[in-house]
């Protein structure tokens, strides 16, 4: 009889992958993709079938590339903020 865990460590080995990495490392790095392409907390519990948020948001994590991508939209709301006063200002002084 074949186990499971043969299975994943052809797979592994056919993959070229080392060892250390284990098959629930595939689920959790599959639902920290999720969450940095945008899914949402409720979006997770259901791809993992969990009734508690506590476990999607472990999956959460704090990306570089979400963290730049945070940084820029909030560098654009400072600037289109900066333009609106600037344009209200040149509008009450009549130039």
């Amino acid at each position: 009889m074949r186990l499971p865990r043969d299975d994943w460590t052809a797979a592994r080995a056919t993959a070229g992958v080392s060892g250390g990495v284990h098959f629930h490392d595939l689920r959790h790095t599959g639902n920290t993709l999720a969450s940095s392409a945008g899914a949402s907390t409720r979006e997770l519990m259901t791809r993992m079938g969990h009734s508690k948020t506590r476990a999607a948001l472990i999956y959460q994590h704090m990306t570089s590339d979400r963290d730049q991508h945070i940084a820029g939209k909030l560098g654009e709301m400072i600037r289109q903020a900066r333009q609106a006063r600037q344009a209200r200002q040149e509008g009450a002084s009549g130039t």
